[in-house]
């Protein structure tokens, strides 16, 4: 015999906040849609939009006579973009990022592989808190003390005449486009503050994917009669190796956008964030400046292809 306890079943609650409730409770599709929304608009029309726009503006052209925007389709803008002076520009700016790229993963990985395999408590700690440390400081601040240090009156030129290593210094300075009057107005000195600056992307991914390889396979590694070199290269490489891509999405992608650093530390020789804010300021050229946007945009979707096949986006 089955009895049905009547007291199980709450009445309906009284008042708007009671109805409501009532309502979310038997349709929590409900809640999910209205909790959705705001932010999805926000996505769809702010986000989305924008960049619709920008795609939109960048098929127009510029009237060479009256220099007013002419909204009619066209690709000249784009065919611009294969002129000897941009296409230099957009060559640049993708060797910029890959160079600094390659070199956050050289010295983000033996950092990362010592916090993941041997740093314990307090040092693990330790390690966040030096990684984490320079971004919570100001991004200008950073951008202009590496401008004082890397400039002819700087500690480090300091440190290469007090160590006598200056004629050394020189002649670096004297190689042509990596060079300059000093380091501070050098791609040189560019490269190094990109690398400063984006290298904590670079750690955090590959320190989370060098501590998911799992310890027994090094071990069996070693047992098995691998040198140290093999272990690395055919065990713990490919492993980590999604960490790394994850990392370098970051340390790519901000490179190839940015303009301030460019524009404090560097040479006269412009990249893509720099040919934007110029085209799109002094220039008053709006479809070029959104045709050069769009050049990042599908670099990293081509990016970002390869890196969701190499497995990128499980170690973010």
């Amino acid at each position: 015999m089955i009895v049905l306890d009547t007291g199980a079943i709450l009445p309906r609650r009284g008042g708007i906040f009671g109805a409501l409730s009532d309502a979310f409770w038997r349709h929590p599709k409900l809640l999910v849609f209205l909790m959705l929304t705001p932010p999805v608009l926000w996505f769809g029309i702010i986000y989305l939009g924008s960049l619709l726009a920008l795609l939109l503006q960048s098929f127009y052209s510029l009237d060479e006579f009256s220099g007013l925007v002419v909204p009619e389709f066209t690709l000249s803008t784009y065919a611009q973009l294969f002129r000897p002076s941009n296409f230099d520009i957009i060559v640049r700016t993708v060797l910029m990022a890959a160079a600094v790229t390659l070199a956050s993963g050289i010295v983000a990985f033996p950092i990362a592989y010592m916090a993941a395999r041997y740093a314990k408590g307090k040092w693990k700690a330790l390690f966040y808190l030096g990684v984490m440390l320079p971004l919570w400081s100001s991004y200008l601040v950073k951008v202009y003390a590496w401008k004082l240090i890397l400039a002819k009156e700087g500690i480090l030129n300091w440190v290469f005449e007090s160590l006598r290593l200056t004629p050394l210094l020189d002649a670096f300075l004297s190689i042509p486009v990596i060079g300059g009057n000093s380091l501070s107005v050098s791609y040189t000195g560019t490269f190094l503050v990109f690398l400063y600056i984006w290298l904590p992307y670079m750690i955090l991914p590959t320190q989370a994917a060098l501590e998911r390889v799992p310890v027994n396979l090094i071990d069996a590694s070693g047992d098995l009669g691998a040198t140290p070199f093999q272990t690395f290269w055919h065990v713990i490489f490919p492993l980590a190796l999604p960490g790394l891509v994850a990392g370098s999405i970051f340390t790519f992608s901000l490179t190839l956008g940015d303009y301030i650093i460019p524009n404090i530390v560097g040479s006269s020789r412009q990249i893509i964030g720099q040919a934007v804010y110029a085209q799109q300021g002094s220039a008053g050229n709006i479809p070029l400046a959104a045709a050069f946007t769009v050049v990042p945009i599908v670099i990293m979707g081509l990016y970002l292809w390869m890196a969701k096949r190499l497995g990128a986006f499980d170690a973010l």
